[in-house]
């Protein structure tokens, strides 16, 4: 069984103004203290209105949503004793006129130096999977072929449509701003390990990054762990939203194990067709149509469907198809975080968006 972890980033909002607050120390120390956490499960993130929560390294999906519920509900007393709330959602949809405070670590305090605008922005929150591989010239291999299934996971997951108090335009808000950094979006294609490790060390060698964790890329390998990590989602409204996005990447990642033991070959898909997907499933999430892992414009049933039928066999040996393909359908009929979100404010405005994601991040 392939092993799996998850990492999910939160806001912390005021309770009656649902506006972002710097309370991520107090919070983290107040839920540190229960019984049912343990140490580093939950952890700061660069600015102090964000915290994040990882799992365990976890075998199969029902223990990723028991941690995952585990986590979120534990943090939620922890936010209402200092009159905040917890909100998964991939944007901020309100903020405050002033910068949330940087946390102030040597790292974060120089990211700030680097780019002080940018970093002001970063009230965003995303979900990172990282899924074990047997060493690092295969999670290389892997991460070729992943690459071009990446825009259909992030266009599964988009829930950031709203900034500053208005419909940006697009279902994932967050994958534009990250798209800032100057190294993100998908993973260029590399040739073999040490094709991507001379890649990594020009990119350090210019200086404009100051290590690797500044290397953004939706999915890349992990300097600490066995594993491949795939972070384009947006964080997920719902628990089981988010089981269903670490089973898809999972699936990804084992269907790609077999073809690399099959020797297949790398699949084709030009950078700047690949860019275009990404912006694509940005813009339009589920609600419009997509181009599929070879570049081609499809709609988004054809390109689910596609999907599907790629990771279908690991799906089945992982015993994941029933909940990942009814989860799938329900998007299909109910719409994303961003169309939930949308609704919501087309029914109350802001403060509906506000109610919105904070009650359904514990449901």
């Amino acid at each position: 069984m392939i092993t799996l972890g998850v990492e999910e980033e939160f806001l912390l909002v005021d309770s009656v103004s649902g506006l972002p607050v710097p309370l991520a120390g107090k919070v983290r120390t107040a839920a540190g203290l229960q019984a049912t956490l343990d140490q580093g499960e939950v952890q700061s993130e660069l600015l102090q209105a964000q915290v994040e929560v990882a799992t365990p390294v976890c075998g199969d999906l029902a223990e990723v949503a028991g941690h995952l519920l585990r986590l979120r509900h534990a943090l939620r007393p922890a936010a209402e004793s200092f009159g905040c709330r917890i909100a998964a959602c991939g944007a901020a949809p309100i903020r405050t006129a002033a910068p949330v405070p940087v946390t102030e670590s040597p790292r974060y305090l120089t990211l700030r130096a680097q780019a002080p605008q940018l970093v002001a922005e970063q009230l965003i929150n995303g979900m990172h999977v990282h899924v074990g591989v047997p060493d690092r010239a295969t999670a290389v291999s892997v991460m070729g072929r992943i690459r071009v299934w990446l825009p259909t996971l992030l266009a599964l997951s988009a829930n950031s449509p709203f900034w500053d108090g208005r419909d940006t335009g697009f279902a994932s808000w967050r994958t534009m701003i990250f798209g800032r950094w100057p190294v993100s979006g998908p993973p260029p294609r590399f040739e073999s390990l040490a094709d991507h490790d001379d890649r990594v060390r020009a990119l350090l060698a210019s200086e404009v990054i100051v290590d690797t964790g500044q290397i953004y890329w939706q999915a890349r390998l992990s300097d600490h762990y066995p594993t491949i990590e795939i972070r384009c989602a947006d964080v997920q409204l719902r628990t089981e939203d988010a089981v269903m996005i670490a089973g898809i990447a999972r699936a990804l990642v084992a269907t790609a194990l077999r073809e690399v033991e099959a020797d297949v070959p790398l699949p084709r898909c030009p950078p700047e067709l690949l860019r275009l997907a990404d912006w694509q499933a940005a813009r339009y999430g589920l609600s419009g149509k997509l181009l599929g892992p070879d570049g081609r414009p499809l709609s988004t049933r054809e390109v689910l469907h596609g999907l599907l039928d790629h990771i279908a066999p690991a799906l089945t040996d992982s015993g994941d198809t029933d909940l990942v393909v009814s989860r799938i359908n329900r998007l299909l009929r109910h719409g994303t975080g961003a169309d939930r979100q949308r609704r919501a404010h087309k029914e109350g405005g802001s403060r509906a968006v506000v109610e919105l994601i904070t009650t359904e991040t514990m449901a």
